[in-house]
């Protein structure tokens, strides 16, 4: 079984997030995400509006999603990968080179993000429009 996995925030869950979700799918067989903590997100600067155990509940209910794991912080992908003995990390290609470094215990695949939408579109567009 080829196990991958991405990382991300996956706050107000759009259609880019669901083609990244479902084309890292499609180069394996189990999907994992590593979701961020609401404390992980507050050390990155970011503010999202569902907390943890929502955004985990919105994950688990999409189909490519096999099982959602925490991230709390950015040194623990190395832990992930070897414990649940990933073969492929894949991040937008907006990550592009922020991760060869894990091509040391897996393949490391960027893909390219879904043009003209990202949550902070969303939230620009919904603050423009009152």
């Amino acid at each position: 079984m080829k196990k991958v996995i991405t990382y991300g925030t996956f706050d107000l869950i759009h259609h880019g997030h669901i083609n990244i979700l479902k084309r890292a799918k499609e180069y394996g067989d189990y999907l994992i995400v590593g979701l961020s903590s609401d404390e992980f997100n507050a050390i990155k600067g970011k503010a999202a509006y569902h907390s943890y155990e929502e955004r985990k509940l919105i994950l688990e209910a999409i189909k490519y999603v096999d099982e959602v794991i925490p991230e709390h912080n950015w040194g623990q992908k190395v832990d992930d990968i070897q414990k649940n003995n990933v073969d492929l990390f894949v991040m937008g290609s907006d990550w592009e080179g922020k991760f060869d470094e894990l091509m040391d215990y897996c393949e490391v695949l960027y893909l390219p993000r879904t043009e003209g939408i990202s949550t902070t579109k969303i939230k620009t567009d919904l603050y423009n429009k009152q």
